[in-house]
């Protein structure tokens, strides 16, 4: 099965000149979501984490599955003010202004090995935010994966030191 072509393609949104692609249809899909899903734990089984870190909220579609089948904890990364214990906290710069988000303070553990999990790598913003928290854990290492790549905004290269999969590129 082709999984990018279970992903609906919406041109002029948000804003014109936008496509954005909507994982939806890929989602209503049994059989696509189960071979996107085999297909990125055979990835994560690779890289043998501690933990999964996924961020809000797409990044939560995939990350909690990842971890149940690997029988490890799952961490989210929400947006600011939507944890309840105390936290780091990531300020990131959007399109048209910036966003924080946050993680717990004893959600992770010194000396781990990471997997952080979104559904999209465009600019590389958000995930270089999410790095940026899960380092205040001093990480043993830190693996990405992303269920699609667009790769030309380039958000790959911001994030040049570290692995990243990606399972699609457009």
């Amino acid at each position: 099965m082709n999984i990018k072509e279970k992903i609906r393609v919406v041109p002029d949104f948000p804003t014109p000149g936008i496509q954005f692609y909507d994982i939806t249809t890929l989602l209503n899909d049994p059989q696509a979501f189960r071979e996107t899903m085999d297909a990125m734990l055979q990835i994560a089984r690779k890289f043998e984490p501690d933990v999964v870190v996924a961020l809000e909220s797409r990044g939560f579609f995939f990350g909690p599955v990842i971890a149940y089948q690997l029988g490890i904890p799952f961490v989210p990364v929400r947006k600011k003010g939507k944890l309840p214990y105390t936290t780091y906290q990531e300020t990131y710069l959007l399109e048209y202004g910036s966003a924080t988000m946050e993680i717990h303070t004893d959600a992770v553990h010194d000396n781990q090995k990471v997997l952080i999990i979104d559904d999209v790598l465009a600019t590389g913003g958000s995930m270089s935010a999410a790095i940026n928290l899960v380092n205040h854990f001093h990480p043993k290492e830190i693996h990405l994966l992303f269920l699609m790549e667009l790769e030309a905004l380039k958000g790959r290269k911001k994030l040049a030191k570290y692995s990243v999969d990606s399972l699609i590129k457009v």
